[in-house]
Order: C-alpha cells, then sequence, then structure tokens
C-alpha cells in the first residue's frame, strides 16, 4: 500500500504540473494482479482539471482497489469457467456483431426517418386503430380548487369555482396565491387513479357517486375545503378519446415507420447484394 500511495502522489504532482504524458517505454505500474499490470496511464483519465489533492488521492485509491478487485475476479472466473470459454467467446462474438448492425440501424434511422406526424396522420391512425385502446380505468373531466377552510373570502371564491362563465374562471385563476392546489381546465381528461391520488379526500366519496356527470362535490376536513365539479366521465372498456392517446399514437407511428424503413433498407441491401452475386445460397 505504501507503493500505491507514492504513485498517487507522484500522479497527482504530474498531474498538478500539467505534464502526464508517460512514453511506454518509460510508464511505471502502480498496481498488480498476478501478471497483469495498472499503468499511471491507464487511469489518468478519471481526474478533472480542477479536482482538488485531497479527492485526486481518494479517487485514485478507489480505482485502483476497484482494478484489483475486478483483476482478482476475473483471474478465479476465468480458472474456474475455464469449460467456458468456447460459449463465451461465441457470446462475445454474437455481441459484437449485433453491436455493429444496430449502431448502423440507429445510424441509418437518425438521418432518414420521417418524424414529421401530422393531425391528420393522427386521425388517420386513430380511426384505423381505435379499437385497439380500450380504456382500463375510468377518466374524468374536471374542474377542482382546494382552499383555506378559514380563508376570509371563501364565499366569493366558492361562486367563482361553480359559475361556468370564462370571466368567473379568469379571475379565480387570478386568485391563484388563495388557492392551495386546483385544477381548472376541464377540458382535460384526468385518470380517476390519479384523482385520488392527488386528492385523498375524493377516496371517501362512492367511487359511483363521484364519477356522475355535472356533479358537484364539497367536502372538507379539519384545514381545508375541496370542491369539484365533474364535467365529463368516460368508464373502463370505452373507447379512449384521442386527445388522451395522442402521444401514443405518435410514438406507434414512429416505430411504424421505423419498422418499414428497416426492412426496405434490408429488401434493398439483398436486391444489390443479388445483383452484384455477393452471396450464393448452397
Amino acid at each position: 500500500m505504501k507503493q500505491i500511495s507514492f504513485y498517487i502522489a507522484l500522479i497527482f504532482l504530474l498531474q498538478s504540473c500539467n505534464y502526464f504524458t508517460i512514453k511506454n517505454e518509460t510508464r511505471k505500474p502502480v498496481a498488480r494482479v498476478n501478471s497483469v499490470y495498472l499503468y499511471q496511464e491507464d487511469f489518468k483519465s478519471i481526474f478533472a482539471k480542477d479536482i482538488e489533492k485531497q479527492d485526486s488521492i481518494l479517487l485514485a485509491n478507489s480505482y485502483i482497489n476497484n482494478w484489483i478487485k475486478q483483476q482478482l475476479l476475473l483471474s478465479k472466473a476465468q480458472l474456474n469457467m475455464e469449460n467456458q470459454a468456447g460459449k463465451f467467446d461465441e457470446l462475445v462474438k454474437k455481441y459484437r456483431q449485433d453491436l455493429f448492425i444496430n449502431s448502423y440501424k440507429e445510424a441509418v434511422v437518425k438521418q432518414y426517418l420521417n418524424t414529421e406526424i401530422t393531425d391528420e396522420d393522427i386521425n388517420q391512425f386513430y380511426l384505423n386503430n381505435s379499437q385497439d385502446y380500450k380504456l382500463n380505468e375510468e377518466l374524468v373531466k374536471l374542474k377542482y380548487i382546494k382552499i383555506s377552510k378559514d380563508i376570509i373570502n371563501k364565499n366569493e371564491l366558492i361562486k367563482l369555482f361553480k359559475s361556468s362563465e370564462k370571466k368567473d374562471i379568469a379571475s379565480l385563476n387570478a386568485k391563484e396565491l388563495s388557492l392551495k392546489s386546483q385544477h381548472l381546465n376541464d377540458s382535460v381528461w384526468v385518470k380517476y387513479s390519479d384523482l385520488i391520488s392527488k386528492v385523498p379526500i375524493f377516496r371517501t366519496i362512492d367511487k359511483q357517486e363521484l364519477l356522475k356527470k355535472d356533479n358537484f362535490i364539497q367536502k372538507e376536513d379539519s384545514l381545508s375545503l375541496y370542491l369539484a365539479t365533474i364535467k365529463q366521465v368516460l368508464n373502463r372498456n370505452e373507447i379512449a378519446p384521442k386527445s388522451y392517446i395522442t402521444p401514443t399514437i405518435k410514438q406507434m407511428i414512429l416505430q411504424q415507420r421505423k419498422l418499414l424503413l428497416l426492412r426496405n433498407i434490408e429488401e434493398t441491401l439483398i436486391d444489390d447484394a443479388t445483383k452484384k452475386q455477393q452471396f450464393e445460397i448452397y
């Protein structure tokens, strides 16, 4: 360990002098496991330019210790699993091939995939596949606010909340500081599970009672008053609305385009190779 500490100090000294180029013939090891050596240049890249001396020493110590453990485990594994070497070589070969192929495919997709998705694309996909998107839980459109039970302008806030006038909703939005929490955009679909998760007091209301269209709900606890108006409800197994699954539709469209692009590339490769007589089947 004294020798390791000496080399760590040497590394830090070289680093502080902005000189860390070591010729192969003069490089010196900082650690050894059996016949395998760790050299200074093997881990110089782990140091940031502005790292403190004490941090450099800790980082180097950690790197060296981890390297030693890894080499010991590797040595033991190679000794005890020598009969698996052929299998591992095949796996490594396959992994290398897959890595090249997948990297090439990703590069091609990145360069040629059309990622522009229009409203027409979304509408057509939804029309063709809507039956595949049945809801597995209820969705609800609602307005909701939570206010202090003892707030001075409570009645005014309740009146504004109950109103369907746009100007009153705007006024309620303007009084945001008086609201502990709110959801005033009743054009957005919300999952029932998310609703009762974010507003736990609604769990005390029977589900069927809560999910009634045009239902006005007023609940309170020791500190707060909760108001909600249910605008619209969709039940389980009903077709999911397009606006709700648009993000999913976009992903599916891109995935279909990607598969089609890759299939066309593969077919083109086969056609070109056939014309050039690059392969034969015996």
